[in-house]
């Protein structure tokens, strides 16, 4: 990742007040991916549907629970890691890809993994797998996305890290941005991050008129048609 694809302050903090439907939308005004790609699906689900959004620089890493690692007790003291985290620009996320064949069986972050993301700048964690200490990370203030609940670590660990990774159909790379909130988590392509905001506030502004026009005792179907060409409604 190169200085040039990291966002400025501004534009990084008026994309994470952003909903993901919103830029998600915006994203699409572009052409740069299919509509039926870029997000996560099916198996990763928001844990704390009240925080605001998620958005950070990912971290990744591939692990397994289900064994116990060839060497050291848990991915916690797997300071190579830790020391990957710290390379990749702040705030990050970190996203880990379980590897299990049945994926959840021990949970990969809880309380103290949460401790220690937000002391290296991490916001949140991504995962196929599950996660646990609920009431303790979300009063931490750290945002998980995942897969399952679980009551034991079973043998978690780190299998690697800083290689692509895929949750939920979604292929994340090191340094991709990755937004996410109770809608479910995507990526924003760096080569237009820095002009989302701009379409968004357009595309709010269309999607206004429109919810006006449907309020208003002169809505018709005629004039609602009118304004449907020339706009990209949810």
């Amino acid at each position: 990742m190169t200085p040039r694809s990291i966002l400025s302050t501004e534009d990084f903090e008026k994309i994470r007040r952003l909903d993901t439907c919103t830029v998600s939308n915006a994203i699409e005004r572009f052409n740069v991916r299919l509509r039926n790609e870029g997000f996560v699906h099916g198996c990763v689900h928001c844990q704390f549907p009240n925080f605001q959004p998620m958005l950070g620089y990912a971290v990744t890493a591939r692990a397994r629970s289900s064994s116990a690692p060839m060497a050291g007790r848990c991915y916690y003291d797997r300071m190579d890691w830790w020391e990957y985290v710290l390379t990749i620009p702040e705030p990050r996320v970190m996203v880990l890809q379980d590897i299990d064949h049945q994926p959840g069986i021990g949970a990969f972050v809880g309380e103290i993994h949460a401790q220690i993301g937000l002391a290296v700048r991490c916001v949140g964690c991504v995962t196929n797998g599950a996660v646990r200490d609920l009431p303790a990370v979300e009063q931490a203030g750290f945002h998980l996305f995942a897969g399952s609940v679980a009551v034991s670590h079973a043998y978690a660990h780190i299998v690697d890290f800083g290689e692509p990774v895929e949750i939920g159909g979604l292929k994340i790379h090191p340094g991709d941005l990755v937004h996410g909130d109770r809608h479910g988590v995507h990526t924003i392509p760096l080569g237009i991050a820095s002009e989302i905001r701009k379409v968004a506030a357009d595309l709010v502004a269309e999607e206004h008129a429109l919810i006006e026009l449907c309020r208003s005792p002169g809505f018709t179907l005629k004039e609602l048609a009118a304004r449907l060409q020339k706009t990209n409604p949810r």
